[in-house]
């Protein structure tokens, strides 16, 4: 191994209630001064040479996984406004083709946007939000070339396909047509907390600057914009963790003032959308795992909503999708999605049988609320990713595409299970898992558990095709199912957050435990992976046990909690005070004090740790995981890699390109293998 990285350290004290901690690297944060920039290049260049010998590895690796997915591939296109919308790619192209035809036999194809030529010159390029005018004349989309999540608006004639010299700087992704094909609404965000606050209307030709319609003051919401389902409405969301408020507005009459839908509450939290004159609201007030209302859009106070679903212990309602003739829920109960079809007239409810143990199924693009299909998405462990329609009136349901698999790939040699370990204090928090059958061993194997768990956000099991490179070289694959998601309903996210979020770091070590229990794995072949709040998740638990495994990998982790908690000009801070506490207040400091990964590292071996970071993400800033594997390195007793990758030209998401997604797993995917292997 050549020599690590030393950081220099810096005498820094940070006071609250009382209470001191000396941050030695805080002068990380300093973005623009070159010392910083010269400290992650020199991690960055360890990080390699460190991993130098596994460069045939890592090629291998690479080809194998671009190997198995088609380079020249089209997603299922889905018909609006008389054309049919796709997305195709080509061999040895970085990024999509967004494209067009009428839905005529025998129409050419139109190209709407050719993101490979939107890259040219830049190292990152990302295209958000994408909006074809109601005439299908013009293009609205976002670009971002940092991966900062600032974006600008740019504008084009689909009819002539010129560019128009018109642009939107520094906003958000979101943004929806008005119905004059002129007036777009867009999200601004603030310029240092990037914050979405303010919702603003630009009217595409006009020399009158634009407009701002609505502007959030309280910190801890953010603004968003969208269009009915019936696109008689523009209706303006501003939501919290816990709370949310709505108003709306006619599409035909842009300059009008936006009428409110209901007024902010304390941990009322819902969902709204219009279609034949009614509103639809997936609403929590008095229901913990929600239920679905309705109302007439001439007054829609609470008092005359009118309950289609009621609430139930069991279930929880996630979202819905509003047809002609149906509704479609997905739900979810025992851990498994649901999509549950509601006939508005005849018929009787029913769920869509999907006949596997585990797996993922959501609703899919349905542009056009009159028609008597349902598209839908289906995939797990074993099955890759598919499209279907269903046809309500007669049931017969059709596959449209399955993701192929190129080589020899059989799903039959592959084996799913679903299993339950128990938290400390007797909760069964579930376990997804996939290996190969012919490589399954009666001792400890290779395994890879992963974890998330934190804003309600439920992982669920699904296929990869890049995860084969593991389960063929004898891995098993583990997803813990931890408190803080919403696998098991609202009450799963309630015991996973605030004076609750011990309950996410023992339930991954349970899994751990359980596994290593059930002989599929020991600590020594153990290996653990999280991202961003996951990373949190990973932090945590190899203070608490680092014992438990072998290697781990945090992804833009979420480590320097205390810190940034504190601080209310980092972006996402205020909004985040629901699900973390705010450490302003002294009990929220204590507890987060408590778990808070680069406040409780202490002298003692640690797994081997690759910990990747990007210079432009405004989720987490680099100097988090940067700050951690500084002091990490002071303090750790092992002689176990510890290795910091910074992606320079990228944000939260890492890079951009297929190819070089594709790089970065094989990167990781090889650490864990070499790591195997000494």
């Amino acid at each position: 191994m050549p020599e690590a990285p030393r950081c220099a350290q810096r005498p820094h004290r940070l006071e609250a209630h009382g209470h001191v901690r000396e941050d030695p690297f805080y002068w990380l944060r300093e973005r623009e001064n070159p010392e910083v920039r010269a400290y992650l290049e020199a991690e960055n260049a360890y990080t390699e040479a460190a991993m130098a010998h596994t460069a045939e590895l890592r090629e291998r690796l690479f080809e194998e996984i671009k190997g198995r997915i088609q380079q020249t591939d089209m997603s299922v296109p889905y018909r609006k406004r008389g054309y049919l919308y796709y997305t195709r790619y080509e061999d040895t192209r970085q990024y999509p083709i967004h494209c067009r035809k009428k839905a005529e036999t025998g129409a050419p194809e139109e190209i709407l946007l050719d993101v490979n030529r939107l890259a040219e010159g830049h190292s990152y390029c990302a295209v958000g939000c994408r909006a074809v005018s109601p005439n299908t004349r013009l293009l609205a989309w976002a670009q971002d070339n940092l991966g900062r999540r600032q974006y600008t608006i740019r504008f084009s004639d689909l009819d002539t396909g010129a560019v128009l010299p018109e642009t939107v700087e520094n906003v958000t992704s979101n943004l929806t047509w008005a119905n004059d094909n002129r007036t777009v609404f867009y999200a601004r965000q603030d310029p240092n907390t990037l914050r979405s606050y303010q919702i603003v209307r630009y009217r595409l030709g006009s020399s009158e600057p634009a407009a701002l319609v609505y502007e959030e003051s309280d910190p801890a919401f953010s603004v968003f914009v969208y269009r009915s389902r019936s696109e008689k409405f523009l209706i303006i969301g501003s939501t919290s963790t816990l709370s949310g408020e709505f108003r709306f507005l006619s599409a035909d009459a842009p300059e009008e003032e936006a009428r409110l839908f209901n007024r902010r509450e304390p941990r009322h939290e819902l969902m709204i959308d219009h279609l034949a004159g009614r509103f639809t609201i997936l609403s929590n007030a008095g229901a913990r795992n929600f239920r679905l209302c309705t109302v007439a859009e001439q007054d829609t106070a609470r008092c005359h909503w009118r309950e289609l679903i009621p609430h139930r212990e069991e279930v929880l309602l996630e979202t819905f999708e509003l047809f002609d003739d149906f509704l479609v829920v997905h739900e979810r109960e025992d851990g498994l999605a649901q999509l549950c079809v509601r006939p508005r007239s005849k018929g009787e409810p029913f769920r869509i049988d999907f006949g596997e143990a585990a797996y993922s199924a959501w609703i899919s693009i349905n542009p056009e609320p009159d028609s008597p299909l349902l598209r839908y998405g289906y995939t797990s462990m074993t099955t890759p990713s598919s499209v279907f329609d269903l046809d309500i009136r007669s049931g017969e349901r059709t596959l449209l595409k399955q993701e192929k698999v190129l080589g020899d790939f059989d799903a039959a040699r592959y084996h799913s299970e679903r299993l339950q370990a128990r938290a400390p204090d007797g909760e069964r928090v579930p376990i997804s898992l996939v290996y190969r059958k012919d490589l399954r061993q009666a001792g400890p194997q290779p395994l890879l558990l992963y974890g998330y768990g934190a804003y309600g956000s439920s992982i669920d099991p699904g296929f990869s095709s890049a995860r084969l490179s593991l389960l063929d070289r004898g891995f098993i694959y583990a997803i813990a199912h931890v408190r803080g998601g919403e696998e098991l309903g609202r009450r799963w996210y309630e015991a996973g957050r605030l004076e609750h979020k011990g309950n996410t770091f023992s339930d991954f070590i349970a899994c751990s435990e359980h596994l290593q229990g059930l002989g599929y794995c020991d600590p020594a072949h153990t290996c653990a992976w999280g991202g961003s709040a996951g990373g949190l998740l990973i932090g945590a638990v190899i203070n608490m046990r680092p014992e438990l495994f072998e290697r781990a990998i945090a992804s833009v982790p979420f480590v320097d909690v205390v810190t940034t908690m504190l601080d209310d000009s980092i972006p996402l801070t205020t909004s985040e005070y629901d699900e973390w506490g705010n450490p302003a207040e002294a009990e929220a400091y204590r507890r987060l004090l408590a778990y808070s990964p680069y406040d409780n590292l202490r002298p003692q071996s640690y797994p081997a740790l690759l910990v990747t970071a990007g210079f432009h993400d405004s989720q987490v800033q680099y100097w988090e995981p940067a700050k951690w594997v500084a002091r990490l390195r002071e303090l750790k007793t092992d002689s176990r890699p510890l290795l910091l990758k910074t992606q320079l030209e990228a944000g939260h998401a890492g890079v951009s390109g297929r190819y070089k997604r594709y790089r970065e797993l094989a990167f990781k995917y090889a650490f864990l293998l070499e790591q195997l292997r000494s």
